[in-house]
């Protein structure tokens, strides 16, 4: 590399909402950053936001669960040796504690899994990470737990720091089985006259959109583990203005948007099993960054772990404000493409 100096490439950015959150992680009403260069993207999550102070609970976002990945891969004589020190492993996990431990204070093995293709052996250790996203965390815990299970299982010889099976930045069936990040669903029940005279729409007409583009579509199309409209627009504003690593919305954008008419109401649903964001680390020091998250809330003094699910939250209510209102704009004819025309063209084709 080059002694470039460092620069930067700024990103139209502006905030929206504020959108109404509730659930097991905040209640409350929140203004969120968007850094986009899709300018449409703002009025249409401002849209689903407007939308959600207009319901009894607002959206509902549930933490399902957290954890982050590292999976390693070891050479073994023969798959026999490979699943004898599997054997090992998932009896010492005390002790692969105690070696996770000296890599940082924050970080909990959670979970193992394997899996064993001729004699080579894959693991996936899962961690918690506090308020961090985890990627370096993991990283260095794994790269502690390879010294010591070489050093203490015979059989074994070095592969690579990362086998695959995290699976880092691709698109996987395991990140989605299992999870990788925040697990947040996200729930909105919007009485049918809103549904009408705010996306000009019917619960019937997007719950049928749903079925046949998200649902069928993404399954003609070969989607591995997702169907959305369009969760990485989302995730890319949000996360370009908060400081993560803007790549995870490969895995990100991995979800599952439900939604059915219930009592001539629409529930409508977005599912994120992959949310992977931090409060802490690499990129946060950045002086917009720091002010953006400290706005959100997310910068306050809290236990260990709680700015980042607040963080996770608010990015998957944010995904359902945008998914709602593409999903309603789609039901008519003619209205997507107006308004890119309108917004990017200034009225012009």
């Amino acid at each position: 590399m080059r002694n470039e100096p460092i620069t930067a490439a700024p990103v139209p950015m502006t905030w929206v909402g504020p959108i109404s959150v509730s659930g097991n992680v905040m209640t409350g009403l929140q203004e969120v950053p968007l850094a986009t260069y899709e300018t449409p993207l703002w009025p249409s999550v401002g849209r689903g936001a407007k939308i959600s102070t207009l319901t009894d609970k607002g959206i509902v976002a549930t933490l399902v669960d957290e954890r982050m990945a590292r999976s390693v891969l070891f050479e073994a004589d023969d798959a026999t040796t490979a699943l004898a020190a599997m054997q090992v492993l998932n009896s010492q996990r005390d002790r692969l504690q105690e070696v996770v431990s000296t890599a940082s204070r924050f970080a909990k093995l959670i979970d193992i899994h394997h899996q064993i293709v001729g004699n080579l052996l894959f693991v996936r250790f899962e961690l918690s990470t506090g308020d961090a996203s985890g990627h370096n965390m993991v990283t260095l815990a794994s790269d502690r737990l390879m010294d010591h299970i070489l050093a203490t299982v015979p059989g074994l010889r070095y592969g690579s720091i990362s086998g695959n099976y995290c699976s880092d930045k691709k698109a996987t069936a395991v990140n989605g089985i299992l999870g990788r990040g925040k697990n947040v669903v996200t729930e909105l029940l919007i009485p049918r006259e809103v549904v009408a005279r705010r996306l000009h729409a019917s619960p019937e007409a997007i719950a049928e959109l749903n079925v046949r583009k998200n649902l069928i579509g993404s399954i003609t199309a070969g989607g591995l583990r997702t169907a959305n409209a369009h969760y990485a627009n989302m995730l890319l504003g949000f996360y370009l203005a908060t400081g993560q690593d803007a790549a995870n919305i490969v895995e990100g954008s991995q979800g599952i948007t439900h939604a059915e008419v219930r009592g001539g109401d629409l529930y409508f649903s977005c599912t994120l099993p992959n949310l992977i964001v931090g409060t802490v680390g690499n990129g946060k020091d950045l002086p917009f960054v720091g002010e953006n998250l400290a706005r959100l809330g997310c910068a306050d003094e809290r236990p260990a772990g709680e700015n980042a699910r607040r963080l996770a939250v608010l990015c998957a209510a944010t995904v359902l404000c945008g998914e709602l209102s593409l999903m309603a704009a789609q039901t008519n004819p003619g209205e997507l493409m107006a308004a890119h025309v309108n917004i990017e063209r200034k009225g012009t084709r």
